[in-house]
Parts: C-alpha cells; sequence; structure tokens
C-alpha cells in the first residue's frame, strides 16, 4: 500500500507538514482544558503516548482504531514506519498518507502523528494502537477474551463460548467480553482461551506437553 518511493513523491508536497512537527508536544486540541483520567493505567513508552491521547477519549478511538487496522493489514508499512534513516521530509509524507489512507483528521491524532515523527518514534504506532484499544475497553467496561485455535473458528461456537465464559467468575459484574479469535497451528488442536490476565489452556500441544513430562520424570 505504501512504497517508499511514493513517500518521497509525496515530501514534495507536504512542506506544510514540516512545520507542524515543531508546534506543539500535547496532542489535543487547546479547546479544553477538561482533563480526562485514563481509565487503566498503562506502561511502556508505547503506553505513554497512549495515554496522552485519552484527553479525548472517544473522538479519538475511531482515527487510532482505522491505524491499528491499516497497520495490521500492512506489513510493509510497518517496516517503513520502523526505518532509522527516514529523513525530515519522509516523516512528513509519511504522518500525511497515514492521515489521508485512514480518514484521521482531527487536531489530537494529527499532533500525535506528528510529534511521533518530531521524536523519531513513529515505530511505535503499532504499539500505541494496541495499548490505545487496551483503554478503550476498560474506558468501555470491556474484557478482552482471546480464544487461539489451530485453525479459525466460525460465529457460531465464538458466540458459545461467549456465553459460557461471560457467565462465569472470570466476568465481573456489569461488564462485556470483547471476543478475538487468533490462529496458531502450532497449538495443533483444542483452544486456549485467555480471560484478561487468566489463561485456561486446553490445547492438544499442552496435553502432549503434560505427558511427556510425565513420561520423563518417571523413566
Amino acid at each position: 500500500m505504501f512504497s517508499r518511493q511514493a513517500l518521497l513523491r509525496s515530501a514534495r508536497t507536504a512542506a506544510p507538514q514540516r512545520a507542524l512537527l515543531g508546534q506543539t508536544r500535547t496532542f489535543a486540541a487547546p479547546a479544553s482544558s477538561e482533563k480526562v483520567k485514563p481509565p487503566v493505567a498503562l506502561f511502556g513508552l508505547d503506553g505513554t503516548y497512549a495515554t496522552a491521547l485519552t484527553s479525548s477519549l472517544e473522538p479519538t478511538a475511531k482515527g487510532i482504531a482505522a491505524l491499528g487496522n491499516l497497520l495490521q493489514r500492512d506489513a510493509k508499512l510497518v517496516t517503513i514506519l520502523e526505518a532509522p534513516t527516514l529523513t525530515a521530509a519522509d516523516k512528513s509524507a509519511i504522518v500525511a498518507e497515514l492521515q489521508k489512507n485512514t480518514g484521521a483528521a482531527g487536531e489530537t491524532i494529527k499532533n500525535f502523528l506528528a510529534t511521533l515523527a518530531e521524536n523519531n518514534r513513529l515505530g511505535l504506532l503499532p504499539g500505541v494502537c494496541e495499548k490505545f484499544a487496551e483503554l478503550m475497553s476498560a474506558a468501555r467496561g470491556e474484557v478482552e477474551m482471546v480464544v487461539t485455535s489451530a485453525q479459525p473458528l466460525d460465529n457460531k461456537t465464538l458466540s458459545r463460548l461467549e456465553t459460557a465464559v461471560s457467565k462465569s467468575s472470570y466476568v465481573g459484574a456489569g461488564k462485556k467480553l470483547k471476543v478475538t479469535n487468533k490462529v496458531n497451528p502450532d497449538i495443533i488442536g483444542g483452544l486456549v482461551v485467555e480471560v484478561g490476565d487468566r489463561t485456561i489452556d486446553l490445547s492438544v500441544s499442552s496435553k502432549v506437553a503434560k505427558m511427556n513430562k510425565l513420561l520423563t520424570d518417571t523413566l
């Protein structure tokens, strides 16, 4: 989707973006001085940037989600963002293209991307998107459930799992599940279900590992 040549061509028409890089180190537009308390504490540099975006939580969510989806679809773009040799013109072009391709035109996201570019941290963008998704889930009262399977699960199976787990003690009162299916052929079969910070390992690979350990200890 993105190529280095296209970005460099865009740099010639993105000169106004360069001035933006030195304008501000805050992400939110200055229209409101109200502070929003983050719904959950995040750590790491990407967590710091994600937390800074909570100054306008809901309006920012759509743009960050679009950025995250774009990065998941375009592995080449992630490699470009991590390149240590990007010039100021390259970074200006990248910021402009990110906004163009995601429709993320709000002042908060524009300032956020400009700040990452200014500090040579565009490579943090995938992590920031993931951490911000955590913030949004906490703000919405969601509990993330990640179901890992050897092959993709159909919607009916995921719905049955969601119903079963939502009635368990793993999910607090008033919370709702946000279900994601990840595919990992290495588990061979069965499921690995992660709910919040808890893990239920029902995979075939886990059972094989336990059996191997038992045999090793016995022999």
